[in-house]
């Protein structure tokens, strides 16, 4: 009978522990999305996967310092990606972008990492020829 007693008490508290307490924390707020330069434009890019296959359109872009990249999900589940390996010797390079599911979902991507071309892909559907190229340049 004590062991019963002691597992109930020890469930109560581990429940109470889990619940939290103490003060209420802040629901998380959702991400901002990235603010073009004063001079900047956004330049919106479209992940889509249909009959033709998977693929971004336009799949190459012209593009100034402080532009922003806007990716914009059609259809089908995308992400961004400035592989290190597409850019060797690049730096500044963003992250790998989260995943796009929801038609109309947008990741912007700021361009403050220099001039030059860098090459984009879906990670997913590379190999499927889902990549792109932007060239930055004043």
């Amino acid at each position: 009978m004590r062991t019963i007693r002691h597992s109930a008490v020890l469930g109560a508290l581990l429940l109470a522990a889990a619940c939290g307490g103490g003060e209420p924390k802040e629901a998380a707020k959702p991400e901002q999305a990235a603010q073009p330069a004063a001079t900047g434009a956004v330049i919106e890019v479209i992940a889509t996967t249909d009959d033709k296959g998977n693929y971004f359109e336009p799949k190459e872009i012209t593009a100034k310092p402080g532009d922003v990249l806007r990716f914009k999900l059609v259809t089908g589940v995308h992400n961004v990606d400035f592989l290190p390996d597409s850019n060797p010797g690049k730096t500044g390079l963003p992250p790998a972008s989260a995943f796009l599911q929801l038609p109309g979902q947008t990741i912007d991507i700021p361009l403050t990492f220099g001039e030059g071309d860098f090459y984009f892909q879906c990670d997913p559907h590379a190999l499927l020829g889902m990549k792109g190229k932007v060239h930055v340049k004043k």
